[in-house]
C-alpha cells in the first residue's frame, strides 16, 4: 500500500510538473470573470454603457461601465448563472444570460440596437430562476446576510449557514450539524480545502466580513470535493481588483453583555491589481452558551484580520494571496454546581494543601493563521491552469483554574491542561476545460497534517479511585492505601469485594490529586501526586486525483466523475468515488428533475486523533476510561439524491431533495473521563435519510424571502469500532444520535422599500429538538422514576418537575411518579413508550424570533454614507435549551433576548 502511495504522489507530482511546464498562459481564484465589449449596430464601440449582471435566486448584483474602448470586466463572479443587461443612451436594452460554470474566463460581445429600432424581447417568467444542474446547492450573496439577524457574532458564518441552508441542525457554541452527521463539514475558501472543524470550541472561523458569497452544497458533491462531504461550503472572498476608487467601511457595535464590535475594510486596486482587507475586535461578556440560562463566567473576545491581494501579471497570468490570522480568548462558561466547586464545600471550600478553592475558572485559546498563494494561467480561450499551495495552523491551548480543585463538578473529575496544534499544508492544482458541451475539470491535491498533543491530568475527586468503601459499597475519601480500611470500620475497595463498583487502581494515585503524598505501595516515580503527562505526534497525509466533466445536451446536464482518495495517517486506506450525477429541464415548464449519487472515503476527525487512536495504550487512560483499543480509520458511504427544482412564474423557486446516506464506519465524538477534551470515535455503521426543501422569493418590490425546511435522521449502529472509550449504545441495538432533529425550518423576510432606503430583517426558527438521552424516563405506568443520577443544578437545567413540586438549588427531586413525572424544556416520551431507536428523549420544540432594521445611509450623502441598525435575537426570550448533557458537549441554553446597536461609515 505504502509503495502505491508513493507511485501515485510522485504520478501527481510529474502531471503538475509538465502542465506547468506547457503553459504559454487571466483568470480568478475563487470563481471566474465576466469581460467583453458593447459595440454599435455598425460595429463601432460604446462608452459610457451600464453593464449588470444578477442573479435572482442568491441575490448577487454588480454593475459598471464601459471604458473608452467599449469593454468591461466582472472579476471575481462565483459560480452561477446571470442575467446580463446593458443600458446606454439612444439604444435598446439589451439583455442576456451568462452562465460560471468553471474558472474559465467568458468573453461576450453584446451588440446593441438604435432606440425604437427593435421590437421588446420578452423573457420566459422563471425561466432565469431554475438552474439545469445536477447538484442541489444554495447560494448565499452578501447583500442577503449583510441584513440577516445572525445569533452567533463570534461564528457567524456558522449562523449563516444554519439559517440560510436546509438540512442543518443548530447546536450550541456555533457548531451545526449537516445532514445528519456530527460535523463532516468543509470549507473550499477561494479554492482552498479546509475539512478540519471550523466551530469556534476546536478552531477559528474565516470571518464573514470578507466573504463576498456563499454556495453551500448539502451532500453527493462533484469529484472535486472530498473529506468531509456531508456540506462543503464554498466561499468567494472580497477582492480589491477593479476598485479604482477606494472604498470601505468602519463600524462599531455594543449590545447585550457588555458585547462590542469594532471593524474595518478597505478595498483598493486598479483593472489589473487589488488587495481587500478587513479587521475587527469583539468582546462578549456570553462568548460560548452556557450551562444556564443566566450568564455565569463566560467573557470571551477575539480579534480577526484578513487580507486578499490580486495581480495580473500578463493577459494570461494572474497571482492570488490569501492572508489570514485569528485570535480567540473564552473562559469556559459555568454551571450553578461548578460555580462554587460544591464537592470541597464539605471541607470549607478548602483543597487538600490548606488553600481556599475558589470559583472554577477554565479557560482557552486559540491562535490560527493561514496563507494561501496561487497563481492562475489561461492557456487558452477554453482552458485555464491553477495552481496554489496553503498553510493553515491552528494552536489550541485549555487552562484548568487557578486552583485545579474548583474544576471539580459533577461531570468532572479530574482536571486537565492542554496544548494542541493542527498544522494543515499542502498544494493542488487543477485544469479546466470548457468546449462545446463540455465543462472538464481534472485536479489533484495533496496536503499534509501535523497533529501535536499534549495534556496533563490530575484526579480532583476524592472519591474517584478510594481505597475504602462503606458498608453500602460507598467509596469513602481521606485513605491512600486498602490497608488501612480494615483499621476504620471500612471495607476494601478491591476486586475481590463484590460491592467494589470500581476497585482501587494503585497507579491512579500517582496521579491523584487530593493525595498529597502517594502510598509506597502504589509504586510511584515521584514522592508527590503529579499530573499524567500525555505527548503524542504525528502526521497525516492526504493525496486526492479527480477528474469531472458536466454535459450538456439539449434539456439534459451530466456530471460524471470519479476520484481517488489515499490516506496515509494513524492507519491507511484509498479508495476509488465514482460521482454521478444528472438533470433534465422541462423548459415549458420551468421544471428541473435531478438525481445524483457519490461514493465517498470518510476520513476521521483530527481533532484528538492520536489520543483516542493510541490512549488505551496507556495504563492511566485506559484505567480512566474503557477502551476498545482500535485506533480510528476511514470509512466510506454511499449517498444517493433525488430531488426537482421548480419556478413559480417570476415570484418564487422551490428546490427540494431527499437523500438517502449509507456509511461504513460512522463518526462522532466523546470525552476523556468527564473533562474538556473532546476525542473522535468511530461506531459500526450510520443510515442518515431525510429530506431537504429551500424557498426563495426574488426582489418584488423590495420584498425578499427564504425558506429552508428540512427533516433527517442520524441513526447509528453499535458497537462502537474505534476510538478512545465506550459510550452509548452498547445494547446491540440501533439508536439516535445526540444531533439527530426531527424538523427545523428558518423563515426569512427581507424589506427594503427603494434601493438605498431603510430595511427590515426578520427571522423564525423552528427547532423540534435534538436527541437528549440522558433525560431519565419511565420505563412503565407504574415504576417510580430515578432522578438521583441528577443533581438539583441539572435537573433544573431540564426543567424537569414532579406534579406541583420542583428542584431547587439545595433541595433536588429524588423518585416521580410517572403521572406525575414531566418536564418543561424536554420532551419526555411517556411511560413505557420509550426507545433509543424510534422514540428517544429530545430538546421540546422551540420558536426563536429575530429582528434587523436599519438604514444604510442616513443622511443621504453620496460619497461618504453612515449607517446605522439594531438587531434583537430571541426577541421574545424564550428559555430554551440546545442540548442536555451532550456525551459531546453538555448543556447549553440559547441566546436569552439580545440587543445590539450598530454605527457604522462608508466611503
Amino acid at each position: 500500500m505504502l509503495a502505491f502511495y508513493k507511485k501515485s504522489l510522485f504520478a501527481a507530482s510529474i502531471v503538475v510538473f509538465y502542465l506547468t511546464l506547457g503553459l504559454h498562459a487571466y483568470a480568478q481564484s475563487g470563481g471566474s470573470s465576466i469581460s467583453g465589449t458593447v459595440v454599435d449596430p455598425s460595429g463601432a464601440v460604446v462608452p459610457n454603457a451600464t453593464v449588470e449582471i444578477h442573479n435572482p435566486v442568491s441575490a448577487f448584483d454588480r454593475s459598471t461601465t464601459t471604458d473608452s474602448l467599449g469593454n468591461f470586466s466582472f472579476p471575481n463572479v462565483p459560480f452561477n448563472p446571470y442575467h446580463l443587461t446593458v443600458t446606454a443612451t439612444g439604444f435598446d436594452q439589451k439583455a442576456q444570460d451568462v452562465e460560471i460554470r468553471s474558472s474559465v474566463p467568458v468573453n461576450v460581445k453584446i451588440g446593441l440596437t438604435v432606440a425604437g429600432s427593435s421590437s421588446t424581447v420578452s423573457v420566459e417568467a422563471g425561466a432565469d430562476l431554475v438552474e439545469n444542474d445536477p447538484t442541489g446547492h444554495t447560494d448565499v450573496d452578501r447583500k442577503l446576510f449583510d441584513k440577516i439577524p445572525l445569533e452567533s457574532q463570534s461564528s457567524s458564518v456558522s449562523s449563516l449557514v444554519t439559517l440560510a441552508s436546509p438540512g442543518v441542525a443548530a447546536d450550541s457554541n456555533g457548531l451545526f450539524h449537516g445532514l445528519g452527521d456530527h460535523a463532516s463539514n468543509s470549507f473550499s475558501v477561494d479554492g482552498q480545502p479546509i475539512t478540519d472543524q471550523q466551530s469556534k470550541v476546536f478552531s477559528n472561523q474565516i470571518p464573514v466580513d470578507s466573504i463576498d458569497s456563499l454556495e453551500v452544497i448539502p451532500g453527493a458533491p462533484p469529484a472535486e470535493f472530498g473529506g468531509k462531504t456531508s456540506l462543503v461550503i464554498v466561499a468567494t472572498t472580497r477582492s480589491g481588483q477593479g476598485v479604482t476608487t477606494p472604498h470601505g467601511s468602519v463600524n462599531a457595535s455594543y449590545g447585550s453583555f457588555g458585547s462590542s464590535n469594532v471593524g474595518f475594510d478597505l478595498a483598493y486596486g486598479g483593472a489589473k491589481w487589488g488587495n481587500f482587507i478587513s479587521a475587527n475586535g469583539l468582546n462578549s461578556g456570553r462568548f460560548l452558551d452556557p450551562p444556564e440560562f443566566v450568564v455565569i463566567h463566560a467573557k470571551g473576545n477575539e480579534e480577526n484580520v484578513f487580507d486578499r491581494a490580486d495581480y495580473q501579471l500578463s493577459t494570461a497570468d494572474s497571482i492570488h494571496l490569501n492572508l489570514g490570522f485569528t485570535r480567540s480568548w473564552f473562559q469556559t462558561p459555568n454551571s450553578f454546581d461548578t460555580q462554587n466547586a460544591t464537592s470541597w464545600a464539605g471541607s470549607g471550600g478548602l483543597d487538600p494543601n490548606g488553600n481556599v478553592v475558589g470559583l472554577a475558572d477554565q479557560r482557552s485559546k486559540i491562535q490560527t493563521f493561514n496563507i494561501a498563494p496561487s497563481w492562475t494561467r489561461v492557456l487558452s480561450s477554453t482552458a485555464v491552469f491553477t495552481l496554489g499551495a496553503f498553510v493553515r495552523r491552528d494552536a489550541y491551548n485549555y487552562y484548568p483554574s487557578n486552583n485545579v480543585f474548583a474544576d471539580l463538578g459533577p461531570i468532572q473529575e479530574s482536571t486537565i491542561a492542554q496544548n494542541r496544534t493542527l498544522a494543515n499544508m499542502g498544494f493542488r492544482s487543477d485544469v479546466s476545460y470548457v468546449k462545446g458541451i463540455h465543462n472538464l475539470k481534472v485536479g489533484a491535491t495533496y496536503q499534509q497534517t501535523f497533529l501535536t498533543e499534549n495534556f496533563g491530568l490530575g484526579i480532583v475527586s476524592p472519591v474517584l479511585n478510594a481505597p475504602c468503601l462503606d458498608t453500602f459499597g460507598n467509596p469513602i475519601a481521606g485513605f491512600n492505601d486498602p490497608s488501612q480500611c480494615a483499621g476504620a470500620g471500612l471495607q476494601p475497595n478491591t476486586a475481590s469485594n463484590p460491592n467494589a463498583a470500581s476497585p482501587f487502581t494503585p497507579l491512579l494515585g500517582c496521579y491523584d490529586l487530593t493525595r498529597a503524598t502517594p502510598s509506597p505501595n502504589d509504586n510511584c516515580a515521584n514522592s508527590k501526586s503529579i499530573s499524567f503527562p500525555f505527548h503524542g505526534h504525528t502526521d497525516v497525509k492526504e493525496l486526492a486525483l479527480y477528474v469531472q466533466d458536466n454535459i450538456t445536451k439539449g434539456n439534459w446536464s451530466f456530471n460524471l466523475g470519479i476520484r481517488g482518495d489515499l490516506y496515509n495517517g494513524l492507519t491507511v486506506a484509498h479508495q476509488a468515488e465514482p460521482r454521478l450525477g444528472v438533470a433534465y429541464n422541462i423548459k415549458r415548464t420551468n421544471t428541473v428533475f435531478r438525481a445524483s449519487y457519490a461514493r465517498t472515503l470518510e476520513t476521521p476527525f483530527n481533532e484528538n486523533l492520536i489520543l483516542s487512536s493510541t490512549g488505551c495504550q496507556s495504563p492511566v487512560l485506559s484505567t480512566l476510561i474503557p477502551c476498545v483499543n482500535a485506533p480510528l480509520e476511514p470509512g466510506y458511504r454511499n449517498e444517493f439524491h433525488a430531488g426537482l427544482q421548480q419556478a413559480l412564474g417570476r415570484y418564487a423557486v422551490v428546490s427540494g431533495d431527499y437523500i438517502w446516506k449509507y456509511t461504513h464506519t460512522g463518526y462522532d465524538f466523546s470525552i476523556l473521563a468527564a473533562t474538556p477534551i473532546f476525542f473522535p470515535i468511530g461506531w459500526h455503521n450510520s443510515k442518515i435519510p431525510g429530506y431537504a426543501v429551500r424557498v426563495s422569493v426574488p426582489d418584488i418590490h423590495g420584498f425578499t424571502a427564504l425558506v429552508v425546511f428540512s427533516s433527517v435522521a442520524a441513526r447509528f449502529f453499535p458497537p462502537q469500532t474505534s476510538g478512545l472509550g465506550v459510550t452509548v449504545g452498547q445494547s446491540g441495538t440501533p439508536f439516535r444520535i445526540d444531533h439527530d432533529e426531527k424538523f427545523n425550518q428558518t423563515t426569512h423576510l427581507q424589506y427594503q422599500p427603494w434601493k438605498g432606503g431603510p430595511w427590515v430583517g426578520f427571522n423564525w426558527r423552528y427547532d423540534s429538538g435534538l436527541v437528549a438521552g440522558s433525560v431519565p424516563f419511565a420505563t412503565d405506568t407504574t415504576t417510580p422514576v430515578d432522578l438521583t443520577g441528577l443533581t438539583a443544578d441539572q435537573q433544573l437545567q431540564a426543567g424537569l418537575f414532579c406534579g406541583s413540586q420542583r428542584p431547587t438549588l439545595s433541595t433536588p427531586l429524588t423518585t416521580c411518579a410517572p403521572s406525575q413525572y414531566g418536564s418543561t424544556l424536554v420532551k419526555i416520551p411517556a411511560p413505557g413508550t420509550q426507545d433509543p431507536d424510534h422514540n428517544p428523549q429530545r430538546i421540546a420544540p422551540r420558536s426563536l424570533f429575530d429582528l434587523s432594521v436599519g438604514d444604510d445611509n442616513l443622511f443621504k450623502g453620496e460619497r461618504y454614507k453612515w449607517s446605522l441598525s439594531l438587531t434583537a435575537i430571541n426577541l421574545t426570550n424564550k428559555v430554551a435549551l440546545y442540548n442536555f448533557l451532550s456525551t459531546f458537549s453538555g448543556t447549553h441554553y440559547v441566546t436569552p433576548r439580545a440587543l445590539t446597536a450598530e454605527l457604522g461609515f462608508h466611503f
